[in-house]
C-alpha cells in the first residue's frame, strides 16, 4: 500500500495486486493489534537494531526517516504517541486506523486495486508480464512487496522468493526471526502463561560467550519462553539446534546479590515458623513458587528457621539466574518476521532496484534485512517501499 501511494504520487500509473480478500491483513495483527509502526529514534539507532545487513538500509532510512514516517501517518489522519522504548503507536491503539488511512489514501489517488494471486512475473528485457490466477498484466516496472513466510495465513507464503528466483536472483534461506524458543526443562509447563515483567534475560552460546542481554518482559509457555525479550534474543541465537544456547533469567535485576539476600532474610524472619514453600509469597508470583522451591533443592515442607545460610545463598543465586536450555525455535509460521530473503548484494541500496533485472524492485520483508522488535521492521518496510516506489516511477 505504501509503495503504491508513493509511486502514484510520483506520477506513475499503478496497479496494486493483492492476493487476500482485503488489504493490510498482516498489518492489522502487528504490535498485538496496535501497530507499532516505527521507533521514534535516530537512524543510527535503527541501524544498530538491524542485525541482518544493516548498512544496506542507510539510503532508505535517510530518504524516509522514522520522523518522516510519523509525519506521513499523522498527515493521513492518524494521531500518534510514543511509548516506552520509543515505540510509536496510533493514539487509538488500533492497527485498523493505520490500515484504514492507507486505504483511504489509495482511494483518493484512484489507485487500481486488483484482488488476485500472482503466480509468476516474467520479463522480456523491455517490460514485464505479471500473471495471476485471474488475468495477466503488463508493466514497465514491478515492485515485489510480498513479505516473507511468517504468518502464512495473512498471505505471506514465500511467493516473492519464488518470483525472484525465477528471475535469476539468489534467495538467502528463510529462517524464523523474532520467534519463541522451545526449552528442554519440563518445569515450564507448570508455569505456563506466567508473564514476567521487569526481569533481565542473558543468553550465552556453548562457549560461554554472552550474545544477548536486556531487561524487560517475557512469557513462560508450555514449550518454553516467548515475549519481547525472547523474540529479540532469538535474532542473536544463530544456528540454534546445531548450536546450544543457555538462557538465564534474573528475576530481580534491580537488586544485587547482597541486597536480595537481605530481602530474603527479612521475608524469612516474617515467616520463621512457616513451611519454606509458604514463605515466598511477597517475593515471587504464585505460579513460580513451586518451581523455584523444587529447583532450589530445599524441601518445601521444611520450616524456614531450619534453612541454612548456604541454602539461602543458593536460593538467591537461583533467583538471580534461573537457567533454561534453548533447544530449538518454534516453527517459522509462528515467527514475527522472516530472516533471509532476496540477497542484498543483488539489489541497489540507493533505489531498491534489482542489479540483475532492470525495472524490478523489492520492498519490505522479501529482502534479506530484519531487525529487532520495537517498530524497526515496519520502518524498514515503509522506507524500502517509498524508495522503491519513487525510483520505479522516476525511471520508468
Amino acid at each position: 500500500m505504501t509503495a503504491a501511494i508513493f509511486a502514484k504520487e510520483a506520477g506513475a500509473h499503478v496497479t496494486l495486486i493483492e492476493r487476500n480478500d482485503r488489504l493490510g491483513k498482516k498489518l492489522l495483527i502487528t504490535g498485538k493489534g496496535r501497530c507499532n509502526l516505527t521507533n521514534n529514534s535516530d537512524i543510527n539507532t535503527h541501524i544498530e537494531n538491524t542485525p541482518t545487513n544493516p548498512r544496506f538500509m542507510y539510503t532508505a532510512h535517510n530518504n524516509f526517516t522514522p520522523q518522516d514516517v510519523m509525519a506521513f501517518f499523522e498527515e493521513l489522519g492518524v494521531p500518534l504517541k510514543t511509548e516506552r522504548g520509543d515505540r510509536v503507536f496510533p493514539v487509538s491503539d488500533k492497527a485498523g486506523d493505520v490500515c484504514g488511512a492507507l486505504k483511504r489514501r489509495l482511494n483518493r489517488l484512484n489507485v487500481e486495486v486488483i484482488t488476485a494471486r500472482v503466480t509468476d512475473v516474467q520479463t522480456d528485457g523491455e517490460g514485464f508480464t505479471v500473471i495471476s490466477d485471474k488475468e495477466s498484466f503488463t508493466a514497465d516496472a514491478v515492485i515485489i512487496a510480498t513479505g516473507g513466510v511468517s504468518y502464512p495465513l495473512t498471505g505471506s507464503t514465500g511467493d516473492g522468493y519464488r518470483f525472484a528466483k525465477r528471475l535469476g536472483h539468489t534467495v538467502v534461506e528463510p529462517k524464523p526471526s523474532l520467534v519463541p524458543v522451545e526449552c528442554a526443562e519440563k518445569w515450564v509447563k507448570d508455569a505456563m502463561g506466567l508473564s514476567l515483567r521487569n526481569v533481565s534475560l542473558t543468553v550465552k552460546d556453548e562457549n560461554g560467550k554472552e550474545v544477548y542481554f536486556e531487561q524487560g518482559e517475557m512469557l513462560i509457555t508450555h514449550f518454553g519462553v516467548s515475549g519481547p525479550l525472547v523474540l529479540s534474543a532469538s535474532s542473536h541465537m544463530k544456528g540454534l539446534g546445531d548450536r546450544k544456547y543457555r538462557l538465564s533469567i534474573d528475576l530481580k535485576p534491580a537488586l544485587d546479590f547482597e541486597t536480595l539476600d537481605k530481602r530474603l532474610q527479612t521475608d524469612f524472619s516474617k515467616n520463621i515458623n512457616r513451611d519454606f514453600i509458604n514463605s515466598l509469597g511477597e517475593l515471587l508470583p504464585t505460579k513460580l513458587i513451586p518451581v523455584i522451591v523444587r529447583l532450589s533443592g530445599v524441601d518445601g515442607r521444611r520450616k524456614v528457621n531450619s534453612i541454612t545460610r548456604e541454602e539461602r545463598h543458593g536460593l538467591v543465586s537461583l533467583l538471580k539466574g534461573l537457567p533454561l536450555t534453548a533447544v530449538r525455535f518454534r516453527p517459522i509460521d509462528e515467527a514475527i518476521i522472516t530472516s533471509g530473503g532476496v540477497d542484498v548484494k543483488e539489489i541497489s541500496p540507493k533505489t531498491m532496484e534489482s542489479k540483475i533485472v532492470p525495472g524490478l524492485y523489492f520492498a519490505g520483508e522479501v529482502i534479506d534485512v530484519d531487525a529487532y522488535t520495537g517498530g524497526f521492521n515496519l520502518q524498514i518496510a515503509f522506507a524500502t517501499a517509498r524508495l522503491a516506489a519513487e525510483s520505479a516511477a522516476c525511471e520508468w
